[in-house]
């Protein structure tokens, strides 16, 4: 007996799911079951035989021609008058729904429920029991069970949609996915605070729900319904079912971290290795298997088999996969940032679309800074050298790159990033995206380092992928280096340059100096990179250190009275390093000022040289002209020498001998 909801006041009003035909045309006490066949309990002798599937109806014609416009062609248009045996291949709903056809046909009571309406409705549209034949025909009937009871229920939307997956196309082309799906849908919107049915609610232990017994998740006994009462419930259904409702719940406004919090449930239970921990399995003939798995749900399995039985159900995981990456809501947040990355793994490995990948990396794109390490470890399936898919994490971080460009030309968004920056500095809190996704990359960095097959160039291209500014210490960068030419020590000294030219020296703390300054795998310049840049950290610290004490303090005290001060006020292990530091400076200078000598001792040498070179030449010969003339040149240099001495005294005595001015004579004419 088919028991009705509370919510479900129409189905009292359609006789608590009994109906009967209005005819009787056989008084019979029902059907009786021997073996595989059964039989009609009466006197009269079967003169029909219906074969459907596996099982034998032995039946009369005239309650069936009377009732099913598809058994009066069949009987009626043949050619053999005497028909007697009529096969149903294609029959939906198989031999329990041409049961219940055939009792209706013989006004026997039928008993309809949620679970064999479906089956049922899409038989009396296959036998053709419409009203053309008679009043209240199986189809009306159907089809008033499925607008009046279950379409106004939760529990039987549910029941229903779920039984529809074994009556494709039947099913779709009554409408009964659509209209159950529409009803779910509805009733998944609706205000938590007004729910009174009953539903399924957080997963049981057992193997698969039980409708039967939901007493203890009935809203009677928990008046609390939390906005997550429908996801269970939604869950068991068929991918391309589960697809359908959840549109239409977008359609209906849903909040979108609602709906994607559904599809991370759905995928927990049908994809059970996508949200645990730890690595898939890569054997190719091996199938993973959980014990608290649902027993609906499909297992992951690894493509690369030639079992047909896996190839089936590798197609069924990539349907899943692609189906739940299309619906997946368009916003940042709406689901987490891991379970995008293990979606992703799954697509890489079920051989997903690639438009549907590449839009799965924008994704992941948005909201890279939220990602861990653990995630990032996606194995190259690709049967690349690498173990790790290094392609894919630069592509993800391109991605983020181009989200962050746009997030930071938008005026609104940048707003909201100046503001939100603002109050990060005030409160504490962590750091802007950049500088988690560089912390993310380093660390993936130093994981993968350790592969040897890995490329330099690949190594270089992702460490330099993100701008200067989004690493305010580079230690993991360091570490990642460090850890790259421990795995790869046949680098020649011109590759390891190379690769220390990612990293800033100046960015290095005191621990990170310390490791680098005794560092054998490092370069020598590196080194002194390093030193050079601590020194310059520890000079700015003290001139620092002078300019914020009182001028009346560094007037009257000196800065530092001696040496022991010094290495007093300094903690113990950067005294360690800095003498560590020195020695190698001293090492250095020493270097340089023998470099010094050599080059003073090859001057000398040179002039030397120079020296012998200007002996072995000739000399000119002088003339007698030359030296008489050098002679004159001797003697007139003296007698400038003289007459500038006595010049003084010539001009007195000329001036008195000189004789007075001639006077003109003025001529009368």
């Amino acid at each position: 007996m088919w028991e009705s909801e509370t919510e479900s006041v129409r189905g009292r009003e359609f006789g608590n799911g009994f109906f009967s035909s209005t005819k009787h045309g056989f008084n019979t006490d029902g059907f009786q079951l021997k073996g595989q066949s059964w039989y009609v309990a009466t006197d009269i002798p079967s003169d029909l035989l219906i074969q459907v599937g596996d099982i034998n109806f032995h039946l009369h014609k005239y309650p069936l021609l009377s009732r099913s416009g598809k058994m009066n062609r069949l009987i009626y248009d043949s050619k053999n008058p005497d028909l007697k045996r009529i096969v149903f291949e294609d029959l939906p709903g198989g031999s329990e729904a041409f049961e219940l056809a055939a009792k209706f046909c013989y006004g026997l009571l039928v008993d309809l429920t949620a679970g064999n309406i479906s089956g049922l409705r899409c038989a009396a549209e296959y036998l053709e029991m419409t009203e053309d034949l008679e009043e209240g025909n199986l189809v009306f009937k159907t089809e008033a069970f499925l607008s009046y009871v279950v379409l106004s229920s939760w529990r039987d939307s549910i029941v229903v949609l779920k039984s529809c997956e074994k009556l494709s196309p039947w099913a779709e082309n009554l409408q009964i996915a659509r209209r159950c799906s529409e009803s779910i849908a509805w009733k998944a919107c609706a205000n938590p605070k007004g729910i009174k049915w009953a539903y399924t609610g957080k997963p049981s232990n057992v193997s698969s729900p039980k409708w039967n017994d939901l007493k203890d998740s009935s809203p009677s006994r928990n008046q609390h319904v939390p906005p997550d009462w429908w996801f269970e419930d939604v869950s068991i259904l068929r991918i391309d079912h589960f697809v359908r409702v959840i549109t239409t719940i977008k359609v209906k406004g849903m909040r979108f971290e609602w709906i994607g919090a559904a599809i991370m449930h759905y995928a927990a239970k049908w994809l059970p290795c996508l949200i645990q921990d730890g690595e898939l399995q890569a054997d190719d003939m091996s199938i993973s298997s959980h014990s608290n798995s649902w027993k609906g749900g499909f297992h992951m399995i690894i493509p690369g088999t030639k079992d047909d039985n896996l190839s089936i159900q590798v197609k069924d995981q990539r349907t899943i996969v692609e189906s739940l990456i299309s619906i997946v809501p368009p916003q940042k947040d709406s689901v987490s940032c891991s379970f995008l990355l293990r979606l992703l793994r799954a697509a890489n490995m079920l051989k997903v679309a690639p438009a549907l990948v590449t839009e799965l990396e924008k994704r992941v794109g948005m909201q890279l800074e939220q990602a861990t390490l653990a995630d990032l470890l996606i194995p190259n399936y690709n049967k690349s050298e690498t173990s790790y898919d290094v392609d894919l994490v630069q592509r993800l971080l391109e991605h983020f790159l181009v989200q962050e460009q746009m997030d930071s030309s938008s005026p609104s968004r940048r707003s909201f990033s100046d503001k939100q920056m603002y109050e990060g500095t005030q409160r504490g809190n962590n750091p802007n995206p950049k500088s988690r996704v560089a912390r993310l990359v380093d660390s993936y960095l130093t994981e993968v380092s350790r592969d040897r097959n890995l490329l330099m160039t690949k190594f270089q291209v992702l460490a330099e992928a993100l701008p200067e500014s989004a690493r305010t210490c580079d230690d993991g960068l360091y570490r990642a280096i460090d850890s790259y030419l421990k795995a790869h020590p046949t680098l020649s000294e011109h590759e390891r340059k190379r690769l220390c030219r990612v990293m800033d020296c100046q960015k290095l703390s005191v621990d990170a100096c310390m490791h680098a300054a005794q560092n054998e795998r490092l370069p020598l310049r590196v080194v002194v990179q390093v030193l050079f840049s601590e020194q310059v950290k520890i000079s700015n610290t003290l001139a620092n250190a002078i300019t914020l004490k009182d001028p009346a303090e560094t007037r009257y005290q000196p800065l530092i009275t001696n040496r022991k001060t010094l290495l007093e006020g300094t903690p113990q292990s950067f005294q360690e390093g800095w003498v560590t530091a020195k020695k190698d400076i001293n090492t250095l200078k020493f270097e340089l000022d023998g470099v010094k000598s050599k080059h003073v001792e090859l001057q000398k040498e040179m002039e030397n040289l120079q020296r012998q070179f200007e002996k072995m030449s000739k000399p000119k010969p002088t003339s007698a002209w030359s030296s008489g003339w050098k002679k004159l040149g001797k003697l007139t240099k003296m007698t400038t020498v003289e007459n500038h001495d006595i010049g003084p005294q010539i001009s007195t005595t000329v001036e008195h001998v000189r004789k007075p001015p001639r006077r003109w004579r003025n001529s009368i004419s």
